[in-house]
């Protein structure tokens, strides 16, 4: 265990202090310098606590990383992370969710089935079913599996945005940055103090309805070797995160959310010459145009679409160099320009007037979830054919709330 590895490191490094300080101790009592042997071993002694120092911090940090994994997990299904003197307890609250949902798909309880997620109004992090995002110390619930595959069709919820869990869907205001402090500068004694104060705005963020239709056959709920509450996790995930990461990308505010796009300010032109086609010029320009401290933000990344992605690959630095790299980790996304690249099918394509990369801190994009997912049951929908029909039920809303220029995109130029 690494706690266990950690404690006996721990015990070395006090037993070599230890001898190192009897050493130090006897010359000062004795009134006089180490000597040479001593001082060989004084030197010694210290770089073996350094190299403890160095390991011990090593396996903190690894089980401190584990422990933030679990976390940002937990956080996704809004619950508290299970502490470990409660081993199971996770566990047991799962089944017995999951024994409830399948009475009800069974049609054995009533005709709605609401699925929420509880603990903090407001989390931070969105993440999929991976060993990296704490699959293996959370236990996996049906809300985490259905918000794990809204994920995977959404390259902007894999960009970790900032979510708003909550109770209900009543609109919620969200003040917006349009523009920073200036102005300032050395003041003389008694001098006048300039600048302008910041500029704010607020955003409305409601609730609106995304839902679906899933036919199961009767038999098929029946069967208890298979896994129908993954099944219907997956649909469910997979229709409604098409559709809102569609909308979190182009939409317009009106009837809908607000995608990143219609949000986002101008980074970048591509040259007319080229019909809309950049240049590794042009991306580093955009790049750049998004200032140091988005840059440097864990949700800063590239988003374009799969076709432009080609295009993207062939460009090269003045060196020779491709400014694409692949992951050679699983899991991770390839990087360009040293920043992590997502592709979503809902960004333009490369065009005179089309906005068809994006670039910034999409943690400034807020995604709001009201409530949990609500499955509605009915056995009369489809009777001719023995189907029994489900609805399921998922309100959000979402918006940029910086337009200093936190996200920015490339577009082909229009003369």
């Amino acid at each position: 265990m690494p706690g266990e590895a950690v404690k006996k490191l721990r015990e070395r490094r006090a037993g070599v202090w230890d001898q190192a300080k009897a050493l130090a101790d006897s010359a000062a009592d004795e009134n006089r310098a180490l000597s040479a042997e001593e001082q060989g071993s004084w030197d010694s002694m210290n770089a073996e606590l350094d190299a403890l120092d160095r390991r011990i911090k090593s396996m903190l940090e690894g089980e401190q990383r584990e422990a933030d994994a679990a976390a940002a997990f937990d956080k996704l299904s809004g619950r508290p992370v299970e502490k470990a003197d409660a081993p199971g307890a996770g566990g047991e609250r799962q089944k017995a969710q999951a024994a409830e949902l399948r009475k009800f798909l069974r049609g054995e309880g009533g005709r709605t089935f609401d699925i929420n997620p509880e603990g903090p109004v407001e989390t931070r992090v969105l993440s999929k079913l991976t060993a990296a995002a704490g699959q293996n110390v959370v236990p996996t619930d049906f809300y985490n599996r259905l918000v794990a595959h809204l994920i995977e069709v959404s390259a902007i919820l894999q960009t970790s945005p900032t979510v708003l869990n909550t109770a209900g869907g009543e609109a919620i205001q969200i003040p917006k940055t349009t523009a920073h402090s200036t102005g300032a500068a050395i003041v003389t004694e008694g001098g006048t103090i300039g600048g302008t104060d910041p500029t704010f705005g607020q955003i409305t963020l409601g609730a609106y309805k995304y839902g679906l239709l899933i036919q199961v056959s009767r038999e098929l709920l029946s069967d208890e070797g298979v896994d129908i509450e993954a099944y219907l996790a997956m649909q469910a995930g997979r229709a409604i995160g098409n559709a809102f990461g569609a909308h979190m990308v182009t939409g317009t505010g009106t009837a809908q959310p607000r995608g990143a796009v219609t949000d986002a300010t101008q980074g970048a032109i591509a040259p007319a010459a080229a019909v809309g086609v950049f240049t590794a010029d042009n991306m580093i320009d955009l790049h750049y145009s998004v200032i140091a401290p988005y840059r440097a933000s864990a949700s800063c990344y590239w988003i374009m679409k799969d076709s432009t992605l080609a295009t993207a690959r062939k460009l090269k630095d003045t060196t020779g160099q491709y400014l694409w790299q692949p992951s050679l980790q699983a899991g991770a996304p390839d990087m360009f320009l040293g920043k992590p690249l997502l592709t979503d099918p809902n960004v333009a394509a490369v065009g005179i007037n089309n906005k068809s990369v994006l670039f910034g801190d999409f943690s400034q994009y807020f995604v709001r979830l009201a409530g949990g997912v609500r499955f509605e049951r009915s056995d009369d929908f489809a009777f001719s054919t023995d189907l029994v029909t489900f609805r399921c039920l998922l309100r959000g809303d979402a918006a940029l709330v910086d337009l200093t220029g936190a996200v920015k995109y490339l577009v082909g130029n229009t003369t």
